[in-house]
């Protein structure tokens, strides 16, 4: 499970680097981070029983509905599991709500 856990997390990684090929990796909280123009866009981390994408604000994960859609959500962590992996295109638009709302694009 342990390595389910870390294939899941690379690809995220890989993921997250495919998108901002410039997106400047860190430590934050104890748990790996990226940072762009700056300012924290993402972290991730593995728990008991879920892997978490961390978008480092409150609100945009409420902002994407992702409840809704059948995310577990916290207010500042998206669960997932190595079974259910984050798609590409949801990693992308939270990417891009984070760095609009530093940018102030909201």
């Amino acid at each position: 499970m342990i390595s389910d856990q870390r294939f899941a997390l690379d690809d995220l990684r890989a993921t997250i680097l495919s998108i901002l090929p410039d997106a400047e990796q860190g430590i934050s909280y104890k748990l790996p981070a990226f940072r762009f123009e700056g300012k924290l866009v993402a972290g991730f981390g593995a728990f008991a029983k879920h892997l978490s994408y961390l978008p480092h604000s409150g609100s945009v994960l409420p902002a994407l509905g992702l409840e809704e859609a059948g995310y577990d959500c916290t207010k500042s962590s998206l669960h997932f599991t190595p079974d259910r992996p984050l798609p590409r295109d949801l990693v992308e638009r939270l990417l891009q709500t984070r760095i609009a709302e530093i940018r102030g694009d909201d």
